[in-house]
């Protein structure tokens, strides 16, 4: 219902934007009857609830339709080429975060109070306040122009070019999971059955890992599935500042050029990966969390 409902609210909406996808194609000075029969080709024409039959029949047919300015090209090819690398960057910039967040989140909490805690919290506090159309550019600057580290965007150099994407979008992400990471290890580690585990002499580090992190982790899931599902749904400015192939620089190029049917694919792309990403979070809270799976503890 929900996959359904942004469908159908995005279908109306690109067809209430301003612009119009057959002047794009010919120009604004195209003779109205080539304009006429543009349309016609692209269906244009027809009523808005005909134009949304065919597109609920092209889903169905798997080709989400054909786009505009590739003809003869379907909509689930044009996703398919570019899907793969936002996934790849979504991936590893959510395992960037989560290799930065947890250590640092549960050392935090550790060490509550101390200069360590401070660093930590400081450099999140940073980390959220930088945005990605800032901190993107910067480190293009750095690395790209200043240093000579990185080549530039679209060198065609993919094993290297991907890391100041993965380094823009991890940075930022790593510094919510950090600074939640932290206030729930605090809250889990003044529990009674910490105070139990410790009394029966258990190493601090079985109790911190074993005990007060797994359920430290249960709120830090649920954050983590939304993120990368944002992420996953189109890391749109990320993808535009470094050139990233991916979905969110196909969706912002349809956009642009009032394809409907490439916009109307991805926004249904984006609508289910959501869906599905929110989905296995709950299951792996459940896993995480037997208590869960029982409708919570009694």
């Amino acid at each position: 219902m929900t996959v359904f409902g942004s469908v159908t609210l995005v279908f109306l909406l690109v067809h209430l934007i301003p612009g119009d996808p057959v002047d794009n194609l010919l120009g604004e000075q195209a003779l109205a009857v080539d304009k006429d029969r543009m349309r016609g080709a692209l269906n244009l024409d027809k009523p808005l609830y005909s134009q949304y039959a065919l597109f609920l029949g092209d889903i169905a047919g798997g080709t989400l339709g054909y786009s505009f300015f590739r003809r003869g090209e379907t909509v689930a090819s044009m996703i398919g080429e570019r899907f793969p690398k936002t996934v790849i960057l979504s991936v590893l910039a959510m395992a960037l975060a989560v290799c930065i967040a947890i250590p640092m989140g549960v050392a935090s909490a550790r060490r509550k109070g101390t200069a360590i805690d401070g660093a930590a919290m400081a450099l999140a506090m940073i980390g959220a306040a930088l945005p990605v159309f800032f901190l993107g550019p910067l480190l293009l600057l750095v690395f790209c122009k200043w240093l000579g580290w990185l080549p530039p965007p679209a060198a065609g150099d993919s094993a290297r070019s991907i890391i100041l994407p993965v380094v823009t979008l991890g940075f930022g992400m790593a510094a919510i999971l950090s600074r939640l990471t932290r206030a729930s290890m605090i809250e889990a580690l003044s529990q009674d059955y910490i105070v139990t585990a410790r009394a029966k002499g258990l190493p601090e580090r079985t109790v911190v890992f074993k005990h007060a992190l797994r359920n430290a982790l249960i709120p830090v899931i649920s954050v983590m599935g939304l993120q990368f599902g944002a992420v996953l749904s189109g890391a749109i400015i990320t993808e535009r500042v470094f050139a990233w192939p991916g979905m969110g620089t196909l969706l912002i190029e349809a956009i642009e050029k009032r394809d409907f049917p490439v916009v109307q694919g991805c926004i249904l792309v984006v609508s289910i990966c959501y869906v599905a990403v929110n989905l296995a979070t709950d299951l792996v809270c459940a896993a995480v969390d037997p208590r869960m799976r029982h409708g919570g503890a009694r």
